[in-house]
């Protein structure tokens, strides 16, 4: 299996992605199967990785994981190289309020909710979906992690910060709690249809219908209370993964499902801090080594792989890698070509 950039043909595979996900997309405002839209993300992103950047703009990376021996895609992630310079980007700012009164003696702490644009400017990892038969063996952590291995290849492209939304609390139904007891007191639709008005471009409503003041948590339902901040459990292992990377809540959430907001200094993130660039030799038996992903270094030309095999004393800068042909071939990197590539996973912590 590979990921590389999204290309025209590729719209039908999408599609058929999407329409299959069904009840898997509640809550994931950046994919659709609407024909249009996907049309428009695939042009956008195809003048993204063509265009030359002098500072990140309105760029959007979108990638597909492909099955290579059938050829079909099935799954995509994307990088959106900066939110909210052209159509806002909310998020609520969970903080705290004191009342105090000391002639009455009463002293009291409410948690509130602000509406922000705070992460205007801030690239985003978004539109991460693998179809259900292919979560196993890694491949969800090829098709996420793959974007930083990106990001490290081009620095040049992103901003110092980036930022994930994860996918809060929803019911098979696909009711949110957040939504019932906020949202929908506001937007006279199902929390399914906002959703999708927000993934298709229709953004300005939030900003016509939304209050503007704090609201005190203390006034919501209590599920909608208990959602604030939390994720989905389809969700966790993507958040568990960026956790590891160096991604942390700051106390942001989503405006609809009320679902963390996690983010990081790209430059601390630990897969590209520790990528590195090296020299791939093609070997006709490699080592079982831990999984590393391995990129090409092209913009347009882009793959990425992981390999569970490899003749590698030392992952450094500069150091020479032995990798099976068939890795090379998929990769379209002639021996002796230069790779990116990063453990997989982060090397767990020796013994005290």
């Amino acid at each position: 299996m590979y990921v590389r950039p999204v290309e025209v043909h590729d719209l039908d595979d999408l599609i058929g992605l999407f329409g299959a996900a069904g009840r898997w997309l509640v809550g994931m405002s950046n994919l659709t199967a609407a024909p249009d839209v996907i049309e428009e993300r695939i042009a956008l992103s195809q003048r993204s990785f063509q265009s030359e950047v002098a500072q990140p703009g309105e760029e959007f990376y979108w990638f597909v994981l492909v099955e290579e021996e059938s050829g079909e895609v099935v799954g995509t992630s994307g990088i959106a190289a900066a939110v909210g310079l052209r159509d806002p980007f909310y998020s609520y700012k969970v903080g705290t309020l004191v009342h105090a009164s000391p002639k009455l003696d009463v002293y009291s702490r409410h948690r509130t909710l602000y509406l922000t644009n705070d992460y205007t400017g801030l690239a985003e990892l978004c539109s991460l979906y693998l179809s259900p038969g292919f979560r196993r063996h890694g491949v969800g952590r090829l098709l996420s992690l793959h974007r930083l291995l990106f990001i490290a290849e081009n620095m040049e492209r992103f901003p110092p910060r980036a930022i994930a939304e994860m996918r809060g609390v929803i019911d098979e139904s696909g009711v949110a709690p957040f939504w019932q007891g906020l949202g929908a007191r506001f937007f006279a639709m199902s929390f399914v249809e906002a959703d999708r008005a927000y993934g298709e471009g229709n953004k300005s409503f939030i900003a016509e219908l939304m209050p503007r003041h704090p609201i005190y948590v203390d006034l919501l339902p209590p599920a909608a209370q208990a959602a604030i901040g939390e994720v989905h459990e389809r969700t966790l292992p993507a958040l568990r993964m960026l956790e590891e990377e160096g991604f942390s809540d700051q106390g942001y959430v989503d405006i609809f499902d009320a679902g963390a907001t996690i983010e990081a200094s790209l430059a601390q993130v630990r897969a590209v801090r520790e990528s590195a660039v090296a020299t791939a030799v093609a070997v006709a038996t490699a080592d079982a080594c831990d999984p590393l992903l391995v990129a090409n270094r092209e913009l347009g030309g882009y793959r990425c792989v992981m390999s569970d095999r490899a003749d590698l004393a030392q992952l450094a800068e500069g150091a020479v890698i032995g990798l099976p042909a068939a890795v090379l071939e998929r990769l379209g990197v002639q021996d002796g070509g230069e790779v990116r590539l990063v453990k997989a996973r982060q090397t767990p912590p020796g013994p005290e």
